[in-house]
């Protein structure tokens, strides 16, 4: 297998071609074939990356760790409150060092107008690839496994409808990266995009805008309306997850009036019936069971989110292969 992406750092699907996201599916399949078929791929024998966490990881972190080493390399988890990080350390004189003692560097820094940044700063410095593992404004690696399961589910994308919907939660204020990096990969693809959500859970307009761009230029489309029952009514796909206010409303409160103004914003059998016949139900996991989906919906038939789940092991497993490969 050939690296054919060495040194490049994966911050944003934006700034991969489509061909590129290609062929990193193209790499996340044959991954997952040798992986079900206990065929050994030490495509990064001895390879080092370190895994930086400001925050909490159950799938991001054990598909990077669990992917490594199944690829023959091996990752340092660093929980980053007990990191020089947490005593002010730069981002800056973080990523030389680290990148002195590797192959990579991935780090998750989702805090809101920071984390991007941070990531940028390090990847301003590093000598290897930073790999993001989601920030403030982008979340790559869970967009790239979304895409692979909805391509191994349907197949065709050309117009399969798609509603990246907003849902009730009170688990704590989530960022907004997932449903941003969907609404701009997927018309990508072309497919049909809306985006639904209460007034005040808006996206930045620079997203908006680059999503209608990007829906354009490959024959899909994207729109957004404020009425949940319209979002599910005859989609393929719906993801119902939420995210928090934090374009208008920067406060890390958890619960407030508006959003218990829209508690109404679930994903019930109801709202599923209302989708096509074999309309299926993802989400990136945690999923806030009882508030965001009723168990009956996310443990049913068109529940295909532990799916979901183990391609984040096989897509991981392609971007590190792909830019941290030295043949």
């Amino acid at each position: 297998m050939q690296p054919l992406f060495k040194g490049r750092h994966f911050i944003t699907l934006e700034e991969w071609t489509k061909p590129e996201i290609d062929k990193l599916l193209e790499v996340s399949y044959q991954l997952k074939h040798d992986f079900l078929h206990n065929v050994p791929t030490p495509y990064l024998q001895d390879k080092t990356a370190f895994l930086m966490f400001f925050e909490q990881s159950t799938r991001t972190r054990n598909s990077m760790e669990a992917g490594l080493a199944q690829l023959g390399g091996h990752a340092t988890f660093l929980d980053t409150s007990m990191m020089q990080v947490s005593h002010g350390e730069s981002a800056k004189d973080t990523a030389i060092i680290l990148s002195s003692y590797g192959h990579g560097i991935a780090c998750r820094n989702c805090f809101w107008e920071v984390g991007n940044k941070y990531l940028r700063e390090m990847a301003a410095w590093s000598t290897v690839p930073i790999i993001s593992l989601q920030d403030d404004l982008f979340h790559p690696m869970q967009a790239l496994a979304d895409l692979m399961t909805i391509q191994e589910v349907k197949g065709e994308t050309k117009h399969l409808k798609v509603s990246i919907i907003w849902a009730y939660a009170t688990s704590h204020k989530k960022p907004i990266s997932v449903p941003l990096s969907q609404i701009l990969l997927f018309p990508r693809y072309a497919m049909d995009v809306t985006l639904a959500y209460p007034k005040g859970y808006e996206l930045p307009d620079w997203a908006i805008a680059k999503a209608k761009m990007n829906a354009a230029a490959n024959g899909g489309s994207f729109r957004i309306t404020h009425d949940m029952k319209e979002a599910f009514t005859g989609a393929d796909i719906v993801i119902p997850k939420n995210w928090g206010s934090w374009v208008s409303n920067q406060s890390k409160a958890v619960v407030d009036d508006l959003l218990e103004a829209n508690r109404g914003w679930k994903c019930t059998e109801e709202m599923i019936a209302l989708g096509m016949p074999d309309v299926k139900y993802m989400h990136a996991l945690p999923a806030d069971r009882g508030n965001e989906v009723v168990d009956s919906v996310i443990d049913g038939p068109h529940s295909i989110v532990y799916q979901e789940a183990e391609n984040r092991l096989h897509t991981a497993k392609a971007v590190m292969a792909m830019v941290m490969g030295n043949k």
